[in-house]
This record gives structure tokens, sequence and C-alpha cells, in this order.
């Protein structure tokens, strides 16, 4: 059996994961304008896809009802 840490210890964690989701949250925000920007320059969900590393359909899907 795992031995608890001290509560102040236990606090830290808890809040670099609330840091770390948040980062995730502006990251998301971020990649969602430059996939948008991208398609209305004109480049294909082929191409915004192999940057994505996903299918095209996948791209699509997850952004093209935002474009």
């Amino acid at each position: 059996m795992l031995k608890q840490a001290p509560p102040g210890e236990r606090d830290e964690p808890l809040r670099r994961i609330e840091q770390l989701v948040e980062q995730q949250r502006a990251v998301e925000r971020e990649l969602n304008a430059e996939v948008r920007r991208a398609h209305l320059a004109g480049c294909t969900w082929t191409a915004i896809a192999h940057c994505l590393g996903v299918t095209r359909q996948a791209a699509h899907k997850k952004y093209g009802k935002r474009t």
C-alpha cells in the first residue's frame, strides 16, 4: 500500500495538473484558430490533416464545422 504524502505535498501535484490542463486548453484554442486560418487560406483538409498527423476525415470531423 502506498504511503500518502503530507497535505502540503499533495497540493503541489494537483496545482500542476490544473496548470497543465489550462495550457492544454490554450494550445487547443490556438490550434483551432490556425486550422481555421489555414482552411480559409485555401489549404486542403488533406494538407491540414497531414500536419495534424490524422486522416483527412478525422481533421474535417473535428475542425470542419468550425470553419
